[in-house]
């Protein structure tokens, strides 16, 4: 359910992020129409599409806990909530057994 909530906003906000492709395509003909030499050029490209995974990264990363904090406030049960109640209960149901060990003892 988060992937898609994740996906969904994603989609909505448009994405302003292209593809490696097309970042590559644009570098290029921005390198061509600046009249950089090849070694400028290569470099112009590979700053682009560092900067252009950095921005990916750090739009999922405002994505994911947009998408978190939204579901904190509809009160929904994530699996890391799941998660710690089922530790929670792990350790009650070990309880459980010790005593129920230790009243069989005392029974005897």
């Amino acid at each position: 359910m988060f992937d898609l909530i994740k996906k969904t906003m994603l989609t909505g906000v448009g994405l302003a992020i292209m593809a490696k492709d097309k970042v590559e395509d644009l570098a290029v003909e921005i390198a061509e129409k600046g009249k950089m030499s090849e070694k400028e050029g290569k470099k112009f490209i590979d700053d682009l599409l560092k900067k252009s995974e950095q921005a990916k990264k750090d739009l999922d990363k405002k994505v994911e806990d947009a998408v978190r904090k939204t579901l904190k406030k509809m009160d929904i049960v994530t699996g890391e909530d799941i998660a710690v109640l089922e530790e929670r209960i792990k350790g009650l149901e070990q309880k459980e057994v010790k005593i129920e060990q230790a009243n069989s003892r005392v029974e005897k």
